[in-house]
């Protein structure tokens, strides 16, 4: 007997996708975006609809379990860390002071991840806030090879950080989602 989950999807179509295609919001079926900045920007939406189909159907106390131990990870604990990296790309493009910090000490963000429906609630809030303001900040470089802030990033590379940080964490997602209650994504 094991402790494992049986693994399921919730695709019919095709039974190992997280989703059949006519209900994947991530399908379009128009052409693909015209230019780099709204390619980067369909990736990058892409991938958080993804980290949030991880977490869809679940209670506080299962997105806050470490599923993965000894990992501090958890799928509430990728909320709020994506919420904080948002916040520190900010910082990456300013001249000021870095924004203090959303959940206070290093690792917080996994940390205190705990299962209230509070703490889940404000993780999504602070996700969504700081993804608006993120965005907002980065749109007022049109050309994407300007460069910004103390250490001259390139808006580009800082678009496309933003993009790896999401696929690696909805990577992270996958594995977390499966070991929780068995459903697999595509």
């Amino acid at each position: 007997m094991s402790d494992r989950p049986a693994r399921w999807s919730q695709g019919t179509v095709h039974p190992d996708m997280w989703t059949d295609p006519d209900d994947d919001p991530r399908e379009c079926d128009g052409p693909s975006p015209d230019g780099e900045r709204a390619t980067l920007h369909e990736f990058l939406t892409n991938y958080r609809l993804t980290l949030r189909m991880k977490c869809e159907g679940l209670d506080a106390e299962q997105l806050a379990r470490r599923t993965v131990p000894p990992s501090t990870m958890s799928l509430l604990g990728l909320v709020r860390h994506l919420a904080e990296v948002e916040r520190d790309w900010r910082t990456w493009i300013g001249d000021g002071e870095p924004l203090p910090k959303l959940y206070g000490a290093r690792d917080a963000d996994f940390d205190e991840a705990v299962a209230e429906q509070a703490v889940v609630d404000a993780a999504y809030d602070d996700l969504e806030r700081e993804q608006a303001a993120t965005d907002a900040a980065l749109a007022a470089y049109p050309d994407l090879g300007a460069r910004a802030g103390r250490d001259r990033i390139a808006i580009r590379e800082l678009l496309v950080h933003r993009i790896e940080e999401y696929a690696r964490h909805c990577g992270h997602a996958d594995l977390l989602r499966e070991c929780l209650d068995g459903r697999v994504g595509q």
